[in-house]
């Protein structure tokens, strides 16, 4: 690397390669904040805030892709959650996997977790992440970590097809969990048709409220009349508004009597609401409002959200084919998105949001003074993760010379001298570089860094293959 230092825009000045680095090529555009990760496939979202972080769950498509035998996710290998967690919302830790088939060798497969949190009488945060038993039930996962130390309370399916009380619900998944006000848990779940239901009416969405220790029932389970319902239940309340969200089915809007209201359209997600959530006819249906991802210009998929709060601001989060679509794929694995939501507490109504690339703005700038986990970024190409002994992921491997992962918006403030260091797990070379991959380089490992000011994307570049990167920090 030369020593002669040039002037870079935007308050940089860096050093120039000796021999120039070929940045891997990412699918992921520049700008993009979706998916969350440009890495690993996974889809139905749900998430929980912790100490400052929001913690994002999803069901892990790429076991399937990479245990599968189709070809095509047909989901019976999945049998693990993925986690990240982010502080800004475009920058994303991943953490790894929760490998329910190990906690819960009894399930069959694991999909569409939910999770919520409750401090408990031990003074301790405690997490409960239900999830679907395949199509045949619900399962409930604890800890007192929100990515390790996961549990299998029961040793059996919390909601199972055939149970007393359920009724004709053929597919009793895909779990919404929330807690109210007092503490008290609920769970919404369902799928499938009843044999005296209808595609418009099918009379299989349930609602429960759990007991105290929120793994076991605690009230009679109750219908919520839901039309048009398929699958993706989830349940926040509001105030003291309860909120069911579900996805709609494919079937023409042929039986519609609700008046005033707009039918939903295909595969959309919609909302109803209750004050007293057990008795079914006070649910009352308002409107879709997050249409499938197929009507904003991606592939037609299934239809999953999750409505979150994060220091004062809601987002959705949902799943798109996007990814694959952008890797020239076609096996249906599905990628996890995010965008603002519009929600108005005081009447529980959303806006309607719809998919798209752009993703959420950063919250607040990236500290570049901190050390950083290499698995944190926004952006990334050529790169894999590698993980210790526990599954914990440390870091991330380069895949073909000159991979490297974006941080977005790192802010320098007014600018310094500023030394560069990393910690390795192979080789020994990282480039870094301000605002674009193939920019011009402004400082490498425990090299000292020409001054930098303001906010910028840093480009981490890996020059060689087989290079394990596990953090970084300026200083």
């Amino acid at each position: 690397m030369s020593r002669g230092s040039s002037k870079l825009s935007d308050g940089v000045k860096g050093f120039d390669c000796m021999t120039p680095i070929q940045p891997a090529i990412p699918w992921k555009k520049t700008a993009a904040g979706n998916p969350v990760s440009p890495d690993i496939y996974c889809a139905d979202p749900t998430a929980v805030v912790y100490e400052g972080r929001l913690y994002l769950y999803g069901t892990n498509d790429h076991q399937q892709l990479l245990e599968g035998k189709t070809g095509s996710n047909t989901y019976e290998a999945i049998r693990s959650f993925v986690v990240f967690s982010t502080a800004d919302m475009v920058n994303w830790t991943y953490h790894g996997i929760i490998p329910t088939g190990e906690i819960a060798p009894w399930i069959i497969a694991s999909w569409a977790p939910s999770v919520v949190s409750r401090k408990e009488a031990d003074g301790l945060t405690h997490f409960y992440l239900y999830f679907s038993n395949s199509g045949c039930g619900v399962g409930v996962l604890t800890s007192t970590d929100p990515v390790r130390g996961w549990s299998d309370p029961l040793g059996h399916p919390l909601i199972e097809a055939g149970m007393p009380g359920l009724g004709d619900v053929p597919n009793p998944f895909d779990p919404g969990a929330a807690i109210d006000s007092e503490g008290n848990g609920w769970l919404t779940f369902g799928g499938g048709i009843a044999k005296h239901g209808t595609a418009a009416m099918p009379h299989t969405a349930r609602i429960v409220r759990l007991g105290a220790d929120l793994i076991s029932p605690g009230s009679e389970i109750s219908e919520i009349p839901a039309p048009y319902f398929f699958e993706a239940s989830e349940l926040n309340i509001i105030g003291d508004t309860f909120v069911y969200t579900y996805n709609t089915n494919w079937e023409p809007r042929d039986a519609w009597d609700y008046s005033g209201k707009t039918a939903p359209t295909r595969c959309s997600m919609c909302c109803m609401t209750s004050k007293t959530p057990l008795i079914p006819e006070s649910w009352v249906y308002q409107k879709d409002y997050f249409a499938n991802p197929g009507d904003s210009g991606y592939p037609d998929s299934n239809n999953h959200t999750h409505l979150q709060e994060f220091d004062g601001q809601w987002y959705l989060f949902y799943h798109t084919l996007q990814r694959e679509a952008g890797t020239g794929g076609s096996g249906g694995y599905r990628s996890l998105c995010v965008t603002p939501m519009q929600v108005h507490p005081a009447f529980a109504e959303y806006e309607k949001a719809a998919a798209a690339d752009a993703g959420a703005p950063q919250k607040a700038p990236l500290n570049p003074f901190i050390r950083h986990s290499a698995a944190e970024l926004s952006n990334s190409a050529g790169i894999s993760y590698v993980s210790d002994s526990s599954g914990a992921v440390t870091g991330v491997r380069a895949e073909q010379n000159g991979a490297w992962i974006c941080v977005r918006g790192a802010d320098f403030g007014s600018g310094g001298n500023y030394l560069f260091s990393a910690d390795f797990g192979s080789n020994r070379a990282v480039s870094v570089r301000p605002d674009a991959p193939d920019g011009t380089e402004l400082c490498s490992a425990n090299s000292s860094a020409a001054e930098i000011s303001g906010v910028h994307d840093l480009y981490l570049l890996l020059p060689e293959k087989d290079t394990v990167l596990l953090s970084w920090q300026f200083s």
